[in-house]
């Protein structure tokens, strides 16, 4: 089995290496890169090319949105967390615009950390559940009034993929639930964001919503 390969980047010395501790016991996980700074971390990446990168805001030299920024640019297959101690709505939709397709607060626990990069490397998006509230909140209040409520031409199978979607269900637990492979929930999660016109699981997740399939 190929191992996730993991980048961490963060100014506190201690916590960069308790979290590289951590990654390294857990099974399938493969920490190939530890960075002091935004600019170290870009530079780290270009040799170890990372899967997943856990990026610390606040850093020395080049901030973490702005390290995300530039790895998304040159390294766009690799994944980008947020691991921070900010709680700030503005942070979190500058790295969320940068490119991070997570957010996670410094009191996630060891397992929660273990998962949510295993979730991440998997294809799925991953948010500390109080930044989950505060983004879905934020689309809610972009979005349009007079939105239609007419369900698009998706199969019955579709439908059920969007429902398990708008309750926050993971590709392995939506396969799960339905008893088919996971390849076959990603190509079915293609197909829905397609025909509802978004660009991500939250956005399915709101017309989810608005359809009355949750």
């Amino acid at each position: 089995m190929t191992s996730t390969r993991v980048l961490v980047a963060d100014d506190a010395e201690l916590y960069r290496s308790g979290v590289t501790a951590i990654l390294g016991a857990a099974d399938g996980i493969e920490v190939v890169g530890e960075a002091a700074d935004g600019r170290e971390a870009v530079e780290l990446s270009r040799r170890t090319r990372p899967d997943v990168a856990l990026i610390d805001l606040r850093m020395p030299v080049m901030d973490g949105t702005e390290a995300i920024r530039e790895l998304s640019r040159i390294h766009a297959s690799c994944r980008c967390v947020v691991l921070t101690t900010f709680d700030d709505d503005r942070l979190i939709f500058e790295a969320l615009r940068a490119g991070a397709v997570g957010y996670l607060l410094k009191d996630v626990t060891a397992e929660a950390l273990v998962d949510g990069v295993r979730k991440v490397a998997a294809g799925d998006s991953v948010l500390t559940p109080s930044v989950t509230t505060r983004v879905l909140a934020e689309f809610v209040r972009m979005t349009p009034t007079g939105r239609s409520t007419q369900l698009p031409a998706l199969s019955r199978r579709e439908r059920e993929v969007l429902s398990l979607i708008g309750r926050g269900s993971t590709n392995k637990e939506i396969a799960t639930a339905l008893n088919i492979a996971v390849g076959t929930v990603k190509n079915h999660v293609t197909s829905v964001l397609d025909k509802l016109g978004v660009d991500d699981r939250t956005r399915a997740a709101l017309v989810a919503r608005d359809l009355g399939l949750l």
